[in-house]
């Protein structure tokens, strides 16, 4: 049994809906989220940002005692993953847009796909549409500025519902019956979504099968907490505590401490 912390990085809240999927599964663990918020979004930054960005950050929770990492974002896994895997000494658990388990399940073989701008030009992403293009048609859009509304803690404004709208258009007009969720921040859109277009489109979100695989690398590396262990969250914020303080009362329902650590200096970008 290991008592010690699961490292949950994200560059900014939309780990969190991450975090929610493994607090479910695994209420016994201790969490360490940590949000870049000093720096995001990720989706719009250079990919050489990322991919250092994301390693010094995972190196800051690896020194803070952490057992396992997941990368609770869709672009700094795309960018990063395989270099933490060959640098780091945990098992690392990434995310990656459900293009396959959309494809399984649209009727019209017409998917949708919200994505970062970052994620959507990833080689990585490309080698997964590409995959799959004997199964579906992908019909993809870079959620542009709705990261940055989520932050704020908006939801369902004017701003996003105008977005949401210029991006979902095409897929229905396309005629898609299935929406990848393919950044860690869109699941909090759920219900604005789900208001907009009512069941014209299924959602998919790889949250719970992110918990699930990492449930199985813990059990593998036997690295499992105790099912009696009292788990300590903690938040984590390289920007502002109180906001992410707020932010995880308002998306998660927790009323948890956060602090701020600093991560300097930062890569050049």
């Amino acid at each position: 049994m290991n008592p010690a912390s699961i490292g949950v990085f994200d560059s900014g809240l939309g780990g969190l809906s991450v975090l929610r999927e493994i607090r479910a599964l695994l209420p016994h663990e201790s969490l360490l989220y940590l949000a870049d918020s000093k720096y995001a979004p990720y989706g719009e930054k250079p990919e050489t940002f990322v991919e250092a960005r994301t390693l010094q950050a995972c190196e800051w929770l690896l020194g803070q005692g952490c057992k396992a990492l997941v990368i609770a974002c869709n672009t700094a896994t795309m960018h990063a993953v395989q270099t933490l895997r060959e640098r780091l000494p945990v098992p690392i658990i990434g995310v990656e847009p459900g293009l396959k388990p959309a494809a399984a399940a649209s009727r019209s073989k017409v998917v949708g796909v919200l994505a970062t701008a970052n994620t959507l030009k990833s080689a990585k992403f490309g080698r997964l549409l590409s995959s799959l293009a004997g199964e579906s048609r992908f019909i993809c859009e870079a959620g542009l500025g709705l990261v940055s509304l989520i932050e704020q803690g908006d939801l369902d404004g004017p701003a996003v519902r105008e977005r949401l709208d210029a991006y979902l258009t095409p897929m229905l007009e396309a005629g898609a019956d299935t929406l990848v969720l393919g950044c860690t921040h869109y699941p909090f859109l759920s219900g604005t979504i789900r208001e907009m277009v009512g069941d014209q489109l299924a959602l998919v979100d790889t949250g719970s099968a992110i918990a699930r695989q990492l449930a199985r690398k813990l059990a593998e590396h036997g690295l499992c907490a105790d099912a009696g262990a009292l788990p300590r969250d903690r938040f984590v914020s390289t920007k502002d505590a109180a906001h992410l303080h707020a932010m995880a009362a308002a998306l998660l329902r927790v009323d948890a401490d956060a602090e701020t650590a600093v991560i300097e200096p930062a890569p050049a970008f």
